[in-house]
């Protein structure tokens, strides 16, 4: 029987497993929104929702509680300063997951895990300049 057996252990041991999930939270916080495999995004979404939670509590302990588990100092502070009071009058449902697709390599469904009320701004392209065609004699 497989009781209380959810969440998924994504293949890895447990310190590596949450090392992953913890770059991945870092990084969901830091830029929004990230893309990832399915499996990946749906393990790493209750725990950025958690860490959200304690953001809004902004308390010593849940700064600690936040900073002992975020990569960089720098996450920290933007969560207690900027994601969180977004979020001040929600009561859950932080991030979303869309589904993007099979990756080409090895065909692993992909998903985008983003903060809610995330605006995506696409990166204006440079124009790259046309190669010349060579001029051939005619003869």
């Amino acid at each position: 029987m497989r009781h209380l057996k959810s969440g998924s252990k994504l293949g890895k041991n447990p310190w590596h497993r949450r090392a992953v999930l913890r770059n991945l939270v870092t990084n969901l916080f830091e830029h929004g929104r990230i893309t990832t495999t399915l499996t990946r995004a749906k393990a790493a979404r209750p725990v950025a929702e958690k860490i959200i939670t304690w953001g809004k509590r902004d308390t010593l302990q849940s700064r600690r509680q936040a900073a002992s588990y975020l990569m960089t100092p720098q996450m920290t502070a933007k969560l207690f300063s900027e994601i969180a009071p977004k979020y001040a009058d929600r009561a859950g449902g932080y991030t979303r997951i869309i589904h993007a697709g099979n990756r080409v390599g090895d065909n692993a469904k992909v998903a985008i895990l983003e903060l809610v009320g995330y605006e995506y701004k696409a990166k204006e392209k440079k124009e790259k300049p046309k190669k010349e065609e060579p001029v051939e004699a005619a003869s």
